[in-house]
Protein backbone atom coordinates (compact mmCIF):
# COMPACT_ATOMS: atom_id res chain seq x y z
CA UNK A 1 0.00 0.00 0.00
CA UNK A 2 1.47 3.32 -1.03
CA UNK A 3 1.35 6.63 0.77
CA UNK A 4 -1.04 7.87 -1.92
CA UNK A 5 -3.39 4.96 -1.27
CA UNK A 6 -3.49 5.71 2.46
CA UNK A 7 -4.17 9.37 1.69
CA UNK A 8 -7.00 8.35 -0.64
CA UNK A 9 -8.57 6.13 2.04
CA UNK A 10 -8.41 8.97 4.58
CA UNK A 11 -9.86 11.46 2.10
CA UNK A 12 -12.76 9.14 1.23
CA UNK A 13 -13.44 8.49 4.91
CA UNK A 14 -13.55 12.22 5.61
CA UNK A 15 -15.87 12.81 2.66
CA UNK A 16 -18.22 10.16 4.06
CA UNK A 17 -17.97 11.77 7.50
CA UNK A 18 -19.01 15.14 6.02
CA UNK A 19 -21.89 13.53 4.13
CA UNK A 20 -23.05 11.82 7.32
CA UNK A 21 -22.94 15.16 9.17
CA UNK A 22 -25.35 16.65 6.68
CA UNK A 23 -26.01 20.26 7.64
CA UNK A 24 -24.18 20.01 10.98
CA UNK A 25 -21.00 22.05 11.17
CA UNK A 26 -17.91 19.94 11.99
CA UNK A 27 -15.73 20.99 14.90
CA UNK A 28 -12.39 19.96 16.36
CA UNK A 29 -11.58 18.05 13.17
CA UNK A 30 -7.81 18.03 13.63
CA UNK A 31 -7.92 16.44 17.09
CA UNK A 32 -10.59 13.96 15.97
CA UNK A 33 -8.55 12.74 12.98
CA UNK A 34 -5.25 12.59 14.86
CA UNK A 35 -6.70 10.68 17.80
CA UNK A 36 -8.58 8.32 15.46
CA UNK A 37 -5.50 7.51 13.39
CA UNK A 38 -2.86 7.59 16.11
CA UNK A 39 -3.94 4.56 18.16
CA UNK A 40 -4.09 2.05 15.27
CA UNK A 41 -0.82 3.51 13.97
CA UNK A 42 0.85 2.93 17.32
CA UNK A 43 -0.60 -0.57 17.58
CA UNK A 44 0.62 -1.52 14.10
CA UNK A 45 4.11 -0.08 14.59
CA UNK A 46 4.53 -1.66 18.04
CA UNK A 47 3.50 -5.00 16.56
CA UNK A 48 5.94 -4.58 13.68
CA UNK A 49 8.68 -3.63 16.17
CA UNK A 50 7.76 -6.66 18.28
CA UNK A 51 7.18 -4.42 21.30
CA UNK A 52 10.58 -2.74 21.09
CA UNK A 53 9.84 0.90 21.90
CA UNK A 54 13.20 2.19 20.69
CA UNK A 55 12.74 0.51 17.32
CA UNK A 56 9.11 1.68 17.10
CA UNK A 57 10.12 5.27 17.91
CA UNK A 58 12.75 5.12 15.19
CA UNK A 59 10.20 3.79 12.69
CA UNK A 60 7.82 6.63 13.61
CA UNK A 61 10.54 9.28 13.57
CA UNK A 62 9.78 10.41 17.12
CA UNK A 63 11.63 10.38 20.42
CA UNK A 64 11.23 7.23 22.53
CA UNK A 65 9.89 9.28 25.45
CA UNK A 66 7.27 10.82 23.16
CA UNK A 67 6.27 7.34 22.00
CA UNK A 68 5.96 6.13 25.58
CA UNK A 69 3.75 9.13 26.44
CA UNK A 70 1.51 8.42 23.43
CA UNK A 71 1.29 4.72 24.31
CA UNK A 72 0.19 5.67 27.81
CA UNK A 73 -2.39 8.15 26.47
CA UNK A 74 -3.94 5.39 24.38
CA UNK A 75 -3.77 2.78 27.17
CA UNK A 76 -1.35 0.66 25.16
CA UNK A 77 1.10 0.06 28.01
Amino acid sequence: MSKEHIQDVVKKSLEKYFRDLGEQEPSNMYEMVISTVEKPLLEAVMSRAEGNQSHAAEMLGINRNTLRKKLQQHDLL
